[in-house]
């Protein structure tokens, strides 16, 4: 069965979590038979087969706007024309309007809507109201709805009252050891780590000033970039001037170091709102680093409430300053354990792939029956 993935930036995965959900459903499709097509937007890239699947480097117009959405027109003109897929995984609820073509041709495809997109601050003004309008489209047109998490799915349910099917990202619980922490002046468990693009609903700049208030004597190493806020990247930057416990290492894309990073972190500072299951919270609870979470519903149900909570800055340095004079260690160890058991548990990657391959199936049976 030929079964496509497009929408992304495709694989190899060293942008974020999609790109590696991607790449670790896709794999796992095309190791247990699948035909898996992966459309990338990787200016340059010249391979064209990765871990059994079969990569399309197909163009963009390079515009924030535009990009997604140019390039997976591209993808799906590339689809029907050429590739004829059995099934489409379409990621990204930017991408809805695809869907009417992609009908048209008699392909099934199931949408995936990836957290509350119009909610993001790069998307202020026009770019949020395309993304309701895109969110309502995908809900509306889609065959198959996916959620990453039972809280994106309520709100769809309570929104449009469409039953969404949930399926998660997923994780590995690692030891990847510490012996590359050298290379970025870091010792193990003498850090406090954050992994986020600089960006308002991921709340670094609220992490940094709570930090920087605190009594923590060990460091915070922030590990990130922002291609499209350069204003918050300075408003960061500049709440962290002259703090010698604050560094940047910009973007970390050795994906055995930022496991490392991920192992060695006293605690996992961890300001997303918007998303649902968040990979990188995932990644951080496998390696064993305990959580600080924004207080929102999608990282309680991911934590399954083993993390520290926090909604502002003033909240997030009284839990900094209990860690710092020592009294929440016996926590913090609980939440390591906690943390790794709830991804062994729950969030696995062979575990997701099966429920994709469910939906897959039920999919291009629908497809036969047409």
């Amino acid at each position: 069965m030929k079964v496509t993935l497009m929408g992304t930036r495709g694989v190899p995965a060293k942008y974020g979590g999609f790109e590696t959900a991607v790449e670790e459903i896709g794999k796992r499709l095309a190791a247990r038979g699948y035909d898996v097509t992966v459309y990338c937007r990787n200016p340059g890239q010249r391979i064209t087969e990765y871990e059994g699947m079969h990569l399309v480097n197909a163009p963009a117009i390079r515009h924030r706007m535009a990009e997604t959405l140019s390039h997976t027109a591209a993808s799906t003109a590339h689809a029907i024309i050429r590739d004829h897929p059995d099934v489409v995984l379409l990621l990204n609820a930017g991408n809805a309007p695809l869907l009417k073509p992609l009908k048209a041709a008699r392909i099934p495809t199931a949408i995936h809507l990836d957290g509350l997109e119009s909610k993001r601050e790069k998307w202020r003004g026009a770019g949020a109201k395309y993304y309701r309008w895109a969110e309502s489209a995908a809900v509306r047109w889609g065959q198959e709805v996916i959620a990453d998490a039972q809280a994106i799915a309520d709100y769809v349910k309570a929104e449009y009252g469409r039953d969404c099917v949930v399926i998660p990202y997923g994780a590995s619980v690692i030891e990847p050891g510490d012996a590359r922490l050298v290379e970025v002046g870091a010792v193990s468990h003498g850090y406090h780590l954050i992994v986020a693009r600089f960006e308002p609903e991921n709340h670094v700049l609220d992490a940094v000033h709570a930090f920087r208030a605190s009594h923590e004597t060990r460091e915070l190493l922030v590990v990130g970039s922002a291609p499209y806020s350069q204003w918050y990247v300075d408003s960061v930057r500049q709440a962290a001037a002259g703090e010698v416990r604050i560094r940047f290492l910009g973007g970390v894309y050795d994906q055995d170091l930022l496991d490392q990073l991920y192992a060695g972190a006293h605690t996992y500072i961890h300001g997303h709102s918007v998303g649902g299951t968040n990979p990188s919270l995932l990644r951080a609870m496998g390696a064993g680093a305990p959580v600080l979470g924004y207080d929102v519903e999608f990282n309680r149900e991911v934590t399954a409430g083993a993390a520290f909570f926090w909604a502002d800055a003033q909240e997030l340095t009284a839990i900094l300053d209990a860690i710092a004079d020592g009294t929440e260690e016996s926590t913090l160890a609980t939440f390591r354990e906690k943390g790794r058991d709830r991804v062994a548990e729950v969030y696995q990657w062979e575990a997701v792939t099966d429920r994709y391959e469910e939906l897959i199936q039920r999919l291009a049976a629908s497809g036969k029956r047409r």
